[in-house]
């Protein structure tokens, strides 16, 4: 805009690092041997979001994607979230979550249960480290499983992560990447008709 003012709706998708590395067992266990509490640091971190986003706009919508790496097809962290969720789902004041669900690292649905009535949680089951296309029976298998702990409504699909997280980017072509979005676009359209 000309007058310098933004757009009356913006959104911003920050990438949480840390909460999502507490769901590690041995990331938690190399805190403790440093001296610090994991059990501690979620809230702390979660308090320390909230307070950055209290005086934001009415109209501006934050989410968050939790991230476990994605340094040219390598990941961080494994667990499931279910350490660190009512901290992400009921301190932190975010409207939606990008969660990477792609492989078995990061556990079940279940933590889902915990999310509140207008909240999103956009599920990451595509995977952007390898060329390997998901199957769409799989993508809407997966997507009922998470839909037995929350309301199907409040939920999407996307990729895990973004494909060029760094400029090495990951172990995938071009033309693999633009199928995977398209078979997100597809699978979206056939659960949720939009």
């Amino acid at each position: 805009m000309d007058d310098g003012t933004l757009p009356r709706r913006h959104v911003i998708r920050p990438s949480e690092v840390f909460i999502a590395m507490l769901c590690d067992p041995k990331y938690r266990a190399q805190m403790t041997a440093r001296g610090d509490d994991p059990d501690k640091l979620g809230p702390l971190y979660g308090d320390l979001i909230s307070t950055a986003m209290s005086d934001i706009p009415s109209d501006m919508t934050v989410t968050m994607h939790l991230c476990r790496g994605n340094y040219k097809s390598t990941f961080m962290g494994s667990g499931g979230y279910e350490a660190e969720a009512e901290v992400l789902f009921n301190r932190i004041n975010v409207r939606g979550y990008f969660m990477e669900y792609d492989t078995e690292r990061a556990g079940g649905f279940e933590p889902l249960r915990l999310v509140p009535k207008g909240k999103t949680v956009v599920l990451g089951l595509v995977t952007t480290k390898t060329g390997a296309l998901e199957s769409k029976d799989l993508l809407k298998r997966r997507i009922d499983e998470a839909a037995k702990f929350i309301d199907l409504d409040q939920l999407a699909l996307s990729g895990q992560c973004g494909f060029a997280s760094t400029e090495e980017g990951n172990t995938l072509t071009e033309d693999e990447q633009w199928a995977k979005l398209r078979r997100i676009v597809e699978v979206a359209g056939e659960v949720w008709g939009r």
